[in-house]
């Protein structure tokens, strides 16, 4: 397939008048336009106002998709316990696979092709399986919770760390390689030292596994974990061994000069989730800083319930206007770095290769975008635009692997709206829906 447009190649390159060439999973040309209709002119021909990579959500919660606006206007502690956890809580092995591919569903249509995701304690195999049905590319895994949770929750923690095992060894590596697990702590507040210790274990017995959790959200958040270990949350992360190449850190919004240091010392990735900090006004992450000091930053959307959207364009536009006002500088966080935060820095936390760029050889995650748009006319630079101006519903055509996963309403091989419905139906009997309130 040869798909043509002005291309962005990455956050420094961009072919005006390009195209890319797809064969199989993999990009076999990137390069001008007619330069590539002369050489493959048998090849399908399909033309956008923009061609770029597919966008990677460095943090999304898809099982929550079904909460999107029940827990609105509350802090983070109180919405996590008064309705998210429920709400999960009283999912089956079936709501939860039709909550994520709905979040899935949600991401391929509005550009995102990677999702580093944060699922549930109970039933992560359904939506495992959703995100490898649907086509996405997710670096996910079963969430750990042994101390301060919901009983329908709360496990015992060899039990917890077992079916994790039990779920390394059916999904990682599965679906082409698409799919790739990670040991998902749910942060420091709800797992005990044994938990944290045996999350690394896991990582460190199973080639390329990785760790994902939250840290330091929330002041709440800190204080308690504080009083729990005496030390500072990225710290005692540190102490039971997750910090690392391997590790990515949600939000990281409360941190000191030390923990800063560490982080970047043991090249740990951090997630911002800038609409969702705002969303439940747990503060504003130091991501310049990080970015100076060498950190690898991604961007990712959180989840439903605290965002009440998934579209990556969103949370590129916030994460950049955020950081100037914070800042009180207009020159904090240019779209080119917000762009790379959501596409190669992504998958560098995600630890996918080759992933996150046009470039010859590279997979073929690729989305084409329209701009026949009034608010697209003029576009004097397509970086800007895509940052700034662009919507996840701009998005006409999402490619993952090569194989085209979302076209024009369509997703090939998912009958959506049986997906949405089954959705409706699900979210109207859920612990936490308005319609039980």
């Amino acid at each position: 397939m040869l798909l043509t447009g002005t291309v962005v190649v990455d956050a420094e390159t961009v072919v005006e008048d390009g195209g890319v060439v797809v064969e199989g999973e993999r990009i076999a040309a990137v390069g001008e336009r007619a330069d590539l209709v002369e050489t493959y002119p048998d090849h399908e021909h399909r033309a956008f106002g923009v061609v770029a990579p597919g966008l990677v959500g460095g943090h999304v919660h898809s099982v929550q998709s079904l909460g999107r606006g029940i827990a609105d206007d509350t802090e983070l502690l109180d919405w996590l316990f008064e309705s998210v956890l429920p709400m999960e809580a009283d999912l089956d092995a079936d709501g939860m696979g039709v909550a994520a591919r709905l979040g899935y569903l949600e991401c391929l249509e509005s550009g995102t092709t990677t999702v580093i995701d944060h699922l549930s304690v109970n039933h992560a195999g359904a939506a495992i399986a959703a995100a490898g049905e649907t086509g996405i590319r997710a670096r996910l895994g079963k969430v750990l919770m042994d101390q301060r949770s919901p009983e329908a929750l709360e496990e015992e923690t060899e039990a917890a760390l077992a079916e994790s095992e039990r779920l390394i060894e059916r999904y990682h590596g599965s679906y082409d390689d698409r799919i790739r697990y990670a040991v998902t702590p749910r942060f420091a507040v709800s797992c005990t030292e044994a938990c944290l210790r045996g999350a690394r274990d896991l990582a460190d017995r199973h080639d390329g596994v990785r760790i994902h959790t939250h840290a330091s959200e929330n002041r709440g958040e800190i204080e308690t974990v504080e009083e729990d270990t005496g030390m500072r949350n990225v710290h005692w992360l540190d102490e039971v061994g997750v910090t690392g190449e391997d590790v990515v850190l949600a939000h990281c919004v409360w941190t000191d000069e030390s923990e800063r240091e560490l982080l970047a010392e043991t090249g740990t990735h951090v997630t911002h989730c800038p609409s969702s900090n705002m969303k439940l006004a747990s503060g504003v992450a130091p991501i310049r800083d990080y970015l100076n000091r060498g950190i690898n930053v991604a961007l990712g959307n959180d989840g439903p319930p605290c965002n009440n959207t998934l579209d990556a364009f969103t949370e590129m536009r916030q994460a950049s206007l955020l950081g100037k006002v914070e800042d009180l500088d207009p020159t904090a966080l240019p779209a080119s770095a917000v762009f790379e935060m959501a596409t190669r820095n992504g998958a560098r936390a995600a630890g996918f290769e080759r992933v996150g760029a046009l470039r010859e050889g590279w997979k073929a995650d690729v989305v084409g975008i329209d701009t026949d748009l009034t608010r697209a006319t003029p576009i004097h630079d397509v970086l800007s635009h895509l940052v700034y101006a662009a919507h996840g519903d701009d998005v006409a055509f999402t490619m993952v692997d090569g194989r085209v996963r979302y076209d024009d309403g369509e997703f090939p091989g998912v009958d959506a709206d049986a997906v949405r419905e089954r959705a409706r139906e699900y979210a109207a009997t859920l612990d936490g829906a308005p319609s039980r309130a």
